[in-house]
């Protein structure tokens, strides 16, 4: 069982910076790939972010890709999503997920974080 806790969302302007936090409880968090999804209102959830359960291993969704970079401590149980360069359009309720093989589809994890609110001002 694993419960996940993001923190970190707010307001900022276009172009400027955010990390969340997911903060995971659990023995086996290194075990697991972790993820991230976004869902703005109206749209369907999508995929933005997973990282391997060493760090080894991560990709990106396209509309993030080199803006935003994942990454883990499993020493602290926790992955993080540094946004750079925000645009509007990346406005949405950002959610923390976690399995053992998760990859691009959210039907891949089995855990979910409660989300946290991320708004971009233009």
């Amino acid at each position: 069982q694993v419960q996940l806790v993001e923190s970190g969302g707010g307001l900022v302007q276009a172009g400027g910076s955010l990390r969340l936090s997911c903060a995971a409880s659990g023995r086996t968090f290194s075990s697991y790939a972790m993820g991230w999804f976004r869902q703005a209102p109206g749209k369907e959830r999508e995929f933005v972010a997973r990282i391997s359960w060493s760090g080894s291993s991560t990709y990106y969704g396209d509309s993030v890709k080199g803006r935003f970079t994942i990454s883990r401590d499993n020493a602290k149980n926790s992955v993080y999503l540094q946004m750079n360069s925000l645009k509007p359009e990346d406005t949405a309720v950002y959610y923390c997920v976690a399995d053992l093989a998760g990859g691009r589809t959210q039907n891949q994890y089995h855990y979910w974080g409660q989300g946290t609110q991320v708004t971009v001002s233009s």
